[in-house]
């Protein structure tokens, strides 16, 4: 895989990965550690939830869709965020959802304090198998120039 530098990111360029299929013993280990909630933890306490039927943390659809990220990016000296300005989850990631990430460069820009550096603005939407959105961000990253 071809590692990406600032003039890789186009305004309007787009940047897949995935799928990753996530599981009822993902969701509930993860949730175990990290989110510990009824409705993350145990399918029957779930039914009776907000969400009516086990969904799993936010948080872990962040970590998925981080991981598909990384895929989907492979920028030379690493993928390193400068800042997230949107974080939603505009519907659960339930048991059995194959998702992927789909991201879209919205801005670039050459850093003026940081020669050699770029600041990358994208959103990033992940999605299940019905193509419905279970997170959307927008973040900024850091990509080197190309050297020479």
């Amino acid at each position: 895989m071809a590692l990406l530098y600032f003039d890789n990111f186009g305004i309007g360029a787009t940047f897949t990965a995935g799928p990753v299929e996530m599981t009822a013993e993902e969701i509930k280990a993860f949730a175990s550690r990290f989110d510990p909630q009824p409705f993350h933890t145990d399918e029957e306490a779930a039914k009776h939830s907000f969400f009516k039927g086990l969904a799993a943390s936010g948080w872990h659809t962040a970590a998925v869709s981080m991981r598909m990220l990384v895929q989907a990016l492979p920028v030379a000296d690493g993928l390193i965020g400068a800042g997230l300005e949107e974080l939603r989850w505009p519907q659960p990631t339930r048991p059995g959802d194959v998702l992927r990430i789909s991201c879209e460069v919205l801005e670039r820009r050459e850093m003026k304090s940081r020669p050699g550096l770029g600041l990358v603005k994208i959103r990033c939407t992940t999605l299940n198998q019905k193509d419905e959105p279970v997170q959307v961000s927008v973040t900024t990253i850091l990509a080197p120039l190309r050297a020479g």
